[in-house]
């Protein structure tokens, strides 16, 4: 046998040994979510509607403090999805809209836009390097897992585009919301960044954080 049969039979059986051993594992949303994700719904209970999410077609509501909403079809809310790795969202941006920085520490993410124009990027955790693009219809980029990145409108109109997550819980940080949102005492915020007393409670009261 050549060397180059073998490495083709070795990655067969390498490959067939992680293959699935069954067609799906529907999450069986009422059971606690492991690290695995959900357990499976007994297949006897599954139905069409395990694998089908109409949400991604309805606006999201964008009156709110960062003009912008976040549809998710994430496994909470598209059972058929667990364990498959993957996962979707909408995003709606009125004009001046902001996702603000945030992460994604279960999933690296894909955005494609759909309607008008969105400065987006992310920022490197070895050099702190930005890399920073305007998008417009068409367009995508790649945010990989755990970096801070965010999304702006910047055009005239509304933006749409959707975004897909390599995992079925992606999960999400927004940066500003974990700082001055929650009851992070205001001097260990001052401690920690370069904000004083009256940048931090400032912030704390747009957010509704206490402390």
């Amino acid at each position: 046998m050549s060397i180059l049969q073998t490495l083709i039979l070795f990655s067969f059986l390498l490959s067939a040994s992680h293959a699935a051993v069954q067609d799906f594992c529907v999450g069986d949303l009422s059971a606690p979510e492991g690290p695995a994700g959900y357990s499976c719904k007994k297949v006897s209970a599954v139905t069409v509607n395990d694998f089908v999410f109409s949400g991604l077609g309805v606006a999201g509501n964008t009156s709110n403090l960062i003009k912008a909403a976040v549809t998710p079809a994430f496994v909470a809310q598209f059972p058929g999805l667990n364990g498959l790795g993957i996962s979707l969202a909408r995003l709606d941006l009125a004009p001046g809209g902001v996702i603000p920085l945030h992460t994604h520490p279960g999933g690296s993410e894909v955005l494609l836009v759909l309607q008008g124009s969105i400065c987006a990027g992310f920022i490197s955790s070895s050099a702190n390097t930005v890399y920073l693009k305007t998008l417009n219809k068409g367009d995508s980029m790649i945010f990989p897992q755990g970096l801070l990145h965010f999304q702006l409108n910047v055009g005239k109109g509304p933006a749409l585009a959707i975004v897909s997550f390599s995992s079925p819980s992606p999960g999400l940080q927004i940066l500003d919301f974990a700082l001055f949102a929650n009851n992070f005492p205001s001097e260990l915020v001052e401690a920690t960044t370069f904000l004083d007393d009256a940048q931090v409670k400032k912030l704390k009261g747009v957010l509704g954080g206490t402390g």
